[in-house]
């Protein structure tokens, strides 16, 4: 098992601590800056709303975009297509 690492992140000014495997740090920081740096964007864009509706509105869209990646990457329709055309050409070829 691979030991835990120790670190500080800071999102929307808030600070928290995590143990993680030493593998996923630079994802990990990562994520924080895309965060971080949409919050910044709705911040500049809306000046009357808090930090956690900036959060809110990052989440959304986040997520939004995971869902889609995830609708694209859905190939269980195709395999389904494909078995079925498989089995049509089966029948077809013992036909012949």
């Amino acid at each position: 098992m691979e030991e835990k690492l120790s670190i500080r992140i800071n999102v929307a000014d808030r600070y928290y601590p995590l143990k993680i495997e030493l593998k996923d740090e630079e994802k990990i920081r990562k994520a924080t800056k895309l965060i971080n740096d949409k919050v910044l964007q709705y911040k500049q864009r809306y000046q009357d709303k808090d930090a956690q509706d900036f959060l809110a509105m990052a989440a959304l869209q986040f997520v939004t975009r995971l869902i889609e990646t995830e609708e694209r990457n859905d190939v269980l329709p195709l395999e389904q297509k494909l078995q079925d055309l498989d089995e049509e050409l089966n029948e077809y070829l013992k036909r012949e």
